[in-house]
């Protein structure tokens, strides 16, 4: 009876033994190894990813959906509003200088009732205005967009109409590399204006600035 205790006291240190070997740490160097392959992979992610540029892009694809929002505004106060407010302009959301180039007059006010940088009452629309207010660049007043020649310039928008209702175009310059000279997925040079570098958008493409 004895010996099977011993011999059973015995099994468990060994068991308790292994254990304890099992449950060796980290050496130094393999904890140096594991950092060192984490840093490879987060600047491989950082290469690969480029955050910078997913933010410009992220920039660019809301100047898209702004412009396409403004569009459909102006479309149904044309079709809406009879004798509608209209009259020759350039204004622009940050300088003087319009997208294309041309010149411009400043407003970046955001009213819907004919005081923003629009300049059109939509609140006159019968089933009221489209928008809660009109949209200003993401970036507006920063000089990270790219002009028509490719080099930095202000990012702003731009509204651009004769004095014939509903004769205008919406213009916008580009951030990301994607939508200002990608292949085939740049937007600018693509949408029928007379701008190359300029993303242009309206009934009249032709018009200038």
């Amino acid at each position: 009876m004895s010996k099977t205790v011993v011999s059973l006291g015995m099994d468990i240190k060994k068991v308790n033994n292994m254990i304890s070997s099992n449950k060796r740490g980290f050496t130094l160097i393999e904890l140096l190894v594991v950092i060192a392959i984490l840093a490879v992979l987060a600047v491989a992610v950082v290469l690969v990813l480029n955050p910078a540029e997913l933010l410009k892009e992220g920039r660019d694809t809301t100047r898209i959906s702004d412009l396409a929002t403004l569009n459909s505004a102006l479309a149904l106060y044309t079709a809406d509003v009879i004798n509608g407010a209209w009259s020759a302009t350039s204004t622009c959301t940050a300088s003087t200088t319009a997208p294309g180039s041309g010149s411009c007059g400043v407003s970046s006010s955001t009213s819907v009732t004919g005081n923003g940088w629009v300049g059109i009452n939509f609140g006159a629309i019968a089933s009221g205005a489209p928008l809660s207010k009109e949209p200003i660049d993401p970036n507006n007043t920063a000089t990270t967009c790219k002009n028509p020649g490719g080099t930095s310039t202000v990012c702003q928008y731009a509204f651009i109409a004769s004095s014939t209702l509903g004769v205008y175009k919406l213009e916008a310059l580009m951030e990301s590399v994607k939508f200002s000279s990608g292949a085939g997925t740049a937007v600018v040079g693509n949408d029928g204006g007379i701008y190359s570098g300029v993303y242009e958008i309206g009934s009249n493409l032709q018009l200038t600035d």
